[in-house]
């Protein structure tokens, strides 16, 4: 399957100028970088780049493909056979994926001709927007949750496509579960699921309801007692399955009032191991205000899929770096007001302080290869690795294996955020990006 008309027609028309002016094999360098950090954001999340990494290996054009560009007049007769062979056979380097990024951090640096390049925009952007927006709200409710874990169950709030993506993004910054088999499936992330309301009401009453799950699924279970009145509720589930039953859920009402209730309705039931669910449109906020009540885990549905509110990161792909008529590299840049962007190609290191993160400092160089190192940066980390190299694309960060390391990173660089950045007000950027010129 192809994945190369997962894009815009304005980058295969300007393929198709560039291969009739000539300068479609200039060697350029792409950033994907976002200006400011969505809803005042103190930090943002980078997630899909092991997604993008396998959806590069499909993209190729093939006779269907190009059938569709010849037949409706979409680029000339050049461009289609120089598509017929295409292959990405640049380097990207960029922010490991789990990675906390910062405005103007360069999360992905594309390096190749122009017509390697300018074809990728639309991919890139459309999986690490997404993905970034999802990854840094989860983020945001993993802090929130504390050592409390955290279930995606987002899968009715999103497009097919988009909640597989979504429970991998959450899984990646802190979730510990998801609803959906599919992600499941394919990146080796926990399922967990039981019964809905539509259980309850199929049988003639709600005891016949939770008896019937208890002998399909054992005491282990967690029983929905909020389909009717959640006190009454309780009381059958025990009766039924007895004071060891694995778990309650509520999906309804004034979660702290009714968390407190629950929790000394089943102590006093002697069911005192038995964990307490919520749900019911939680976000970081409401995560947050139940800190104090007897929760023991949260499951969050519309909030995470949707980035609580910021859907997409606001990531842009921009043309920073090429080589001129001579061959002489330059610099290029946007100049527009508010949408400027800086122009030479970068390298990026969190600067830390006693492991703390102190800035975000890009060194900007107008030449190619002058390129700082982390050694020009002591008591700083080094925050990009190759992706890609002459169109080889490293499949350690691809697949299940690629989606555990990626949520172990996350986990680990988090701890270098300073206390002031897992507040959930809006604020500035935790941190600084200072802009240096490379040595």
């Amino acid at each position: 399957m192809s994945s190369a008309f997962l894009t815009d027609r304005y980058e295969l028309t300007m393929l198709a100028a560039s291969l009739r002016d000539g300068t479609a094999q200039r060697w350029s360098v792409f950033e994907l970088f976002s200006r400011r950090l969505s809803g005042g954001r103190r930090f943002g999340v980078v997630a899909g780049t092991g997604r993008l990494l396998t959806l590069l290996r499909e993209f190729h054009f093939g006779d269907d493909e190009l059938r569709y560009l010849r037949d409706n007049d979409v680029v000339d007769a050049e461009a289609v056979r120089y598509l017929e062979d295409y292959r990405f056979t640049g380097t990207i380097r960029g922010y490991r994926e789990g990675e906390l990024y910062f405005p103007g951090s360069p999360i992905l640096t594309v390096e190749g001709t122009f017509a390697d390049a300018v074809v990728l925009e639309t991919l890139a952007l459309s999986v690490l927007n997404h993905d970034s927006a999802v990854a840094t709200a989860a983020s945001r409710m993993s802090i929130a949750a504390g050592e409390r874990p955290l279930a995606e169950m987002g899968s009715r709030r999103a497009a097919e496509h988009s909640a597989v993506a979504a429970a991998r993004a959450a899984y990646i910054a802190g979730f510990g579960a998801t609803s959906n088999l599919e992600a499941g499936r394919r990146w080796g992330i926990p399922t967990m699921g039981t019964a809905a309301h539509s259980w309850t009401l199929l049988h003639d009453t709600e005891e016949d309801a939770f008896r019937a799950q208890v002998d399909s699924l054992g005491t282990d279970t967690t029983l929905l007692v909020d389909t009717y009145d959640i006190r009454t509720g309780v009381e059958t589930a025990i009766r039924v399955a007895g004071t060891g039953l694995g778990g309650v859920r509520i999906d309804s009402g004034d979660l702290p009032l009714v968390a407190a209730e629950v929790r000394a309705q089943l102590d006093e039931l002697g069911a005192t191991g038995t964990k307490i669910t919520v749900t019911s449109d939680l976000d970081e906020y409401a995560i947050a205000a139940l800190a104090a009540s007897p929760v023991d885990s949260y499951g969050v549905g519309t909030s995470v899929v949707t980035g609580s509110g910021y859907p997409t990161a606001g990531m842009v792909y921009k043309l920073v770096a090429r080589r001129d008529s001579a061959g002489s590299w330059v610099a290029v840049a946007k100049a527009s007001t508010d949408k400027g962007s800086r122009g030479g190609r970068k390298a990026a290191f969190r600067s830390l302080e006693d492991g703390v993160a102190t800035s975000e400092t890009i060194a900007v160089s107008d030449g190619f290869e002058e390129v700082d190192t982390v050694a020009e940066h002591p008591g700083s980390r080094d925050l990009q690795v190759t992706l890609v190299q002459d169109g080889e694309i490293d499949s350690s960060y691809e697949g299940a294996a690629g989606t555990a390391s990626a949520r172990e990173h996350h986990l680990r660089v988090r701890e270098e955020l300073p206390v002031r950045a897992l507040a959930l007000s809006k604020s500035d950027p935790a941190i600084p990006t200072l802009f240096v010129d490379a040595d």
